[in-house]
């Protein structure tokens, strides 16, 4: 199975996807331009992609078959609430994979611990999409710059080391939004603890010689780590790092087990941006699933966007109607990108609600994440990452 390497054998995500595809052709729209037109895109690339792995997937076959479904009646917005769904344990618990192994290029997993891991089979078509539809986002968000060098601290594991983990791909892509400069990761691999560990003397140099350098920085991942960095910083030096202002955080991941410690996203993104010297709006958040792999990404308001890759809707716990706006559900997750995995639509353990629209000005509805749902925690990456601190 390839490793992350294959990242850099592929062609850059800035390029458009050469094929013209109903599934390709969603992924050259515009992430957050909502009107008829991108809505008839969507469609077909669901109606194409829930038919290919209809034919292919079991697990789908006899799903359809159960809830009286066909692909082809998916024609207009108010059709994809009726697109049957799997619960997001059965990734975990089964493997789904729709294609032959011998078309997987990439298999990411969720988690870094010894629980349930998510594993996700990507052949070459769906690693193309997923790739290009996060450069879609971040570019509508004025995320990416391919024309000054971006230094990068990455509180995620070593890509080198940690060669099938979700988060670890994910950082890796991310710093190839820009220029890149020079690339540090804070969880380094111990070959005589045979572990990761936060490098945080390493963390504190990177940001020192950035800082000195007046490079413009970008800070990736899991937020509390962030925050640790910058508290260590000032305890060594009296100071607070004062980045260049054109830097950025791309935080990620959540707080999970550090539940002492998580603070109200907006009330962190200020506590950051002042400890970095930088506007508040150069610090964003991310949501995603790696079952799912839409990347819902902060405005410069603070606010998760859903992007035209993918639709959102919130479910009642009890009797599973769709909620609309403005009310509290089970989170389900649709996408079209995938020819190589079943998870075209997933009801997820996660619980919130969708906004019709937001002040920034972008298009489409706003995701408001309000935790899980029930009593038991699924397990993810920022659980085996808090160990680290």
């Amino acid at each position: 199975m390839a490793d992350l390497s294959l990242e850099d054998r592929l062609p850059p995500v800035y390029k458009p996807l050469t094929s013209r595809a109903a599934i390709d052709a969603l992924f050259e729209t515009p992430a957050f331009k909502y009107s008829p037109a991108t809505s008839k895109v969507f469609c077909a690339a669901m109606r194409a992609a829930l038919a290919f792995q209809g034919e292919r997937s079991p697990v789908l076959k006899a799903l359809y078959k159960a809830e009286g479904f066909s692909p082809a009646s998916v024609r207009t917005e108010r059709d994809i609430q009726k697109i049957p769904f799997l619960f997001v344990a059965a990734l975990k618990e089964r493997d789904l994979t729709t294609l032959p192994r011998s078309k997987i290029v990439l298999e990411l997993t969720s988690s870094g611990t010894t629980g349930q891991k998510s594993r996700m089979q990507l052949d070459k078509g769906s690693l193309m999409r997923v790739r290009r539809m996060a450069w879609q986002v971040f570019q509508g968000l004025g995320l990416t710059d391919l024309e000054r060098a971006h230094d990068y601290i990455c509180f995620t594991y070593d890509p080198e080391v940690a060669k099938d983990l979700g988060t670890a791909w994910t950082d890796k892509l991310l710093s190839g939004f820009t220029k890149k400069g020079e690339v540090f990761y804070a969880f380094r691999w111990s070959n005589v603890r045979q572990e990761f560990y936060f490098d945080i003397d390493g963390a504190v140099s990177a940001m020192r010689k950035f800082e000195t350098s007046r490079s413009l920085v970008r800070l990736v991942g899991f937020p509390a780590f962030a925050l640790k960095l910058t508290d260590e910083f000032k305890k060594r030096f009296g100071r607070s790092p004062r980045l260049n202002p054109g830097s950025s955080v791309v935080t990620g991941g959540g707080w999970k087990t550090l539940s002492d410690e998580a603070m109200d996203k907006k009330i962190y993104r200020r506590v950051l941006a002042d400890a970095l010297g930088l506007p508040v709006g150069n610090v964003r958040d991310l949501f995603g699933m790696v079952e799912h792999g839409v990347p819902y990404v902060d405005c410069r308001l603070g606010n998760f966007h859903v992007p035209n890759y993918g639709r959102v809707i919130a479910r009642h716990p009890g009797t599973l109607e769709p909620l609309g706006f403005g009310r509290p559900g089970l989170l389900q997750f649709i996408t079209p990108y995938l020819t190589s995995y079943p998870s075209l639509s997933l009801l997820s353990s996660d619980f919130g609600l969708l906004r019709e629209r937001c002040a920034c000005g972008l298009g489409g509805p706003v995701l408001e994440l309000h935790g899980r749902a029930g009593i038991k925690k699924l397990k993810g990456c920022a659980i085996s990452a808090a160990t680290l601190l």
